[in-house]
């Protein structure tokens, strides 16, 4: 002898053949199968309306979503997020309305991160890393375009035909623009500066440039770390800017474009070194024009950034006191000065310095405001320390108190 089958379909037939006996008490029948007066009634009109089909158990579902989305926009999103594969939902939320979408049409970003993880599509999830080391040296605030610009060079990759892709990535950090993203064969100084000649052109000057303290923006050994392309800078009028040795979280913005770099473009290499550099031109278009940021307002950088009003043509050299010798660096990085010869650095070779007299015997070597050499028996201070700002807007920073700056004539 089987077993008698009891599902809930079962105990609901046999609870309405009970109820609909004439002379049953509602009540009590509720309380002999443990359910509310409520679901009894329930129960007994759809067996009264429909018959036995009427107690088979019913989906929870609304009858109507007036807010699902519809397989055109589920689609569109999973066509947006095959183009875009690092993209979350919050940028593909803003790529729907260009997609000529209603904004009714549109769905929140947590149900298209729903879509995202049901078609298999949801970016992956990274573990954050804690903030071990406290900033300790002030950097320049960047409260508009062009006040200050970031530098650093991508780390390098092969491209299929075996050459060597390391790109230099120049980029503003107020309004997330990247205006280069270039491959350098060679990382030299001279190179560099051929880039941030075309850039000046272009795009003006900026107040401050932020860098590592690898070459060829700083040097362990020159005086204050310049190199000679952070010594072309003063004579901008550019503030070289450095993060501490061993902290890229100080310009984290940058290192996090360098994360989307290797992600996007050096985890799958171009066959060739020249289509590996049309491909980060086309990724840098993108990234400024079609790509929202959340730190914008989910705007493109392209609508926020500028031109800076500060013109390469514009530039007015450093005016040393009347009262200062004026000398030409020469090629071995020493000046001749009452018949001896001091050196000062490699970095200045070619450009004007002032020597101020001490007394009858004594010289200080000035660039730009900077003290670079002394002919005491204590050499300046050589720290590899953020520059100080040119003397037109040294009252509006923190200078270290062992650089001195010094006052135009």
């Amino acid at each position: 002898m089987s077993w008698r089958k009891t599902d809930i379909e079962h105990l609901r037939m046999e609870f309405v053949w009970i109820a609909c006996e004439p002379g049953v008490s509602m009540t009590e029948v509720c309380r002999q199968f443990g359910i509310s007066r409520k679901t009894g009634y329930k129960w007994r009109y759809r067996f009264q309306t429909e018959g036995p089909p009427g107690l088979a158990v019913r989906t929870c579902r609304p009858l109507s979503s007036p807010l699902s989305a519809s397989g055109a926009v589920v689609a569109a999103i999973c066509r947006l997020r095959n183009d875009h594969e690092s993209w979350g939902a919050k940028k593909l939320r803003v790529l729907l309305t260009g997609e000529g979408f209603r904004p009714t049409e549109i769905p929140s970003l947590v149900t298209i991160g729903r879509i995202l993880e049901r078609s298999g599509l949801a970016v992956a999830k990274r573990r954050g890393r804690p903030r071990r080391w406290p900033q300790t040296s002030p950097l320049s605030n960047a409260p508009g375009p062009n006040d200050v610009w970031t530098v650093d060079f991508k780390g390098w990759w092969r491209t299929g035909d075996g050459k060597r892709c390391e790109p230099l990535g120049i980029r503003d950090l107020y309004s997330r623009y990247i205006l280069c993203l270039r491959p350098m064969k060679r990382c030299r100084g001279k190179d560099v500066r051929r880039v941030f000649e075309e850039l000046f052109e272009r795009y003006g000057l900026p107040k401050v440039i932020r860098s590592d303290n690898g070459a060829p923006f700083a040097s362990l050994t020159a005086p204050h770390g310049l190199t000679q392309l952070s010594a072309w800078w003063l004579t901008l009028g550019i503030r070289p800017d450095r993060i501490e040795p061993g902290h890229p979280e100080q310009n984290g913005g940058h290192e996090r474009m360098n994360r989307d770099i290797a992600q996007e473009i050096a985890g799958d290499p171009a066959p060739t070194w020249d289509e590996e550099k049309a491909r980060l031109e086309r990724w840098r278009v993108e990234y400024d024009l079609q790509r929202p940021h959340e730190a914008l307002g989910m705007k493109t950088p392209g609508a926020v950034y500028h031109c800076s009003a500060r013109r390469l043509h514009q530039v007015v050299p450093y005016a040393y006191p009347v009262t200062f010798e004026r000398h030409r660096v020469r090629k071995n990085g020493c000046i001749r000065v009452d018949g001896k010869d001091g050196y000062l650095s490699h970095a200045l070779i070619g450009l004007e310095i002032g020597v101020e007299r001490l007394g009858a015997t004594g010289w200080r070597v000035w660039f730009c405001g900077l003290k670079v050499l002394e002919n005491g028996p204590k050499p300046a201070a050589q720290q590899l320390l953020a520059l100080p700002l040119v003397p037109d807007d040294a009252q509006n920073c923190n200078l270290c108190p062992d650089i001195k700056v010094l006052p135009r004539s």
